[in-house]
């Protein structure tokens, strides 16, 4: 039996995650569909989503809830995004960010089924070239591997987040330093983050991903 989770708009089933299907009947990546009480479900396969394995991961929070606005760095052809896109349902909105034109022609196809969602081929390090097409957002979550991911994130925020609203980091360690200990660089962005940011909760991702963490954190004032 699918049961709600804790977190708002997240659905379980012993150890499986689960979203609402805003697009019944379709797939995004081969996901599993359960359909119970007349509500369809699609599978959250948490070895291909950073969100879905620090929820795997009893994260406390994420800020993504049902009518949230978000803004999605890093969205590449749409597996996350669109359970995001699910959680946040009609009343929220996606804005869906990447840097490549191969993976985003197939998050287009997703986005065209979704009316809670919008994308932008950007280059993420230059908010400053997007600034006017995005919304003040509830939820900046990133998933970019690129050295400076840190600052990336950070210059986002101060740009796109809302006062209260909640950050979320996914980091790869090897993107930033591909010779040091993922613990080492993990404490590394912690202490970048500090110096701008409140950490409200921090997970790494093994065993569903290796040598990434997740750190969701709210702005200082």
């Amino acid at each position: 039996m699918i049961v709600p989770h804790r977190l708002q708009g997240i659905f379980k089933e012993n150890y499986h995650l689960f979203t609402k299907n805003l697009v019944p009947g379709t797939v995004v990546y081969g996901e599993r569909l359960v359909k119970e009480h007349n509500i369809e479900y699609r599978e959250w396969d948490v070895r291909k989503s950073k969100v879905g394995a620090a929820i795997a991961k009893d994260i406390s929070q994420t800020g993504i809830k049902p009518g949230a606005r978000v803004l999605y760095l890093g969205c590449a052809s749409g597996t996350t995004a669109s359970h995001v896109s699910d959680i946040v349902g009609k009343t929220g909105f996606v804005f869906a960010i990447d840097v490549a034109p191969r993976p985003l022609r197939d998050m287009v196809l997703v986005a065209e089924q979704r009316e809670n969602m919008t994308v932008l081929l950007e280059n993420a390090n230059h908010p400053e070239q997007y600034w006017n097409k995005i919304l003040e957002c509830d939820v900046v979550f990133q998933d970019i591997s690129q050295k400076n991911q840190v600052e990336i994130f950070l210059k986002n925020c101060k740009m796109f987040l809302k006062k209260g609203g909640f950050g979320m980091l996914a980091v790869k360690a090897r993107s930033i330093a591909v010779q040091e200990k993922p613990s080492r660089v993990f404490a590394e962005v912690r202490q970048q983050l500090e110096k701008e940011t409140i950490i409200v909760d921090y997970r790494t991702l093994e065993p569903f991903e290796k040598d990434h963490a997740v750190f969701v954190v709210k702005m200082k004032d």
